[in-house]
């Protein structure tokens, strides 16, 4: 394990040691939120019973789609924008302040054009992930080396079969990073809807258990978003890094 690995495991152990004392000498009251390992026992009991499954199975499936959507998309749209400079010049102030739209906002225009179910949920995820995707893949092509090109020309390469074969693998720890903020922003906005307008999933579990002071279920089900998000980060993070150590980065 490397020194920061291990750095961060102290942190992240530090944090939870600190609440569990706060919540042992009462700072933090039982009524707000149980202690950590009380939080870990009932995430236990939650996914021994199976309780929460089908809510469990419904936002990671409907966020599979999101991010798979905005991976997608986000890098085909990269590509055709780097070969369109006037175009991207013109999207580019767009792209800088995408994130400061109210994006739920629209949630009940996605209604009308998608109707009701899980569609509309994953239009707002796709919606919030496709933009971080599209950013840090034009970033990744920004820095291709022109001789690559060059021999890309020298060996007649088509415009699809550059980007596949020369572009996007010298860009692929850009889009990677774009990858993984697109896991975190389609986990939020898949949940972010199942609060807003749902009958299941994790987000709407969530809700309800707030609602009704049900801390057993609310921070067992945060917990374990939490840890699927890091997981998925950290995975996609060690790719990156095997990526640019080729490369001798």
């Amino acid at each position: 394990m490397s020194r920061i690995a291990v750095y961060r495991v102290l942190v992240i152990a530090a944090a939870v040691l600190l609440l569990e004392l706060l919540c042992y000498v009462g700072v933090i009251d039982r009524i707000t939120m149980q202690p950590p390992h009380r939080i870990l026992r009932d995430l236990a009991l939650i996914l021994i019973s199976g309780k929460q499954n089908a809510a469990i199975l419904k936002t990671l499936s409907n966020a599979s789609i999101a991010f798979g959507l905005a991976l997608f998309v986000g890098v085909a749209t990269a590509v055709v924008l780097h070969g369109y400079r006037a175009l991207r010049e013109t999207l580019d102030p767009l792209f800088a302040t995408y994130y400061a739209i109210p994006v739920f906002a629209f949630y009940p225009l996605l209604i009308v054009l998608l109707g009701l179910g899980d569609a509309p949920q994953i239009g707002i995820g796709f919606m919030l992930g496709v933009v971080a995707v599209i950013v840090n893949t034009l970033n990744g092509l920004d820095r291709v080396p022109r001789v690559l090109r060059k021999t890309a020309r020298i060996q007649r390469l088509g415009t699809i079969e550059t980007a596949l074969t020369v572009t996007l693998p010298y860009a692929a720890p850009y889009v990677l990073t774009g990858a993984k903020f697109a896991v975190a922003y389609s986990l939020i906005g898949i949940i972010g809807a199942e609060f807003i307008m749902s009958r299941g999933g994790m987000g709407y579990e969530i809700s309800f258990a707030y609602n009704n002071f049900d801390n057993a279920t609310m921070y067992p089900l945060i917990v374990l978003i939490l840890v699927v998000s890091i997981s998925i980060n950290t995975g996609l993070s060690r790719w990156e890094k095997l990526l640019l150590a080729r490369r001798g980065q």
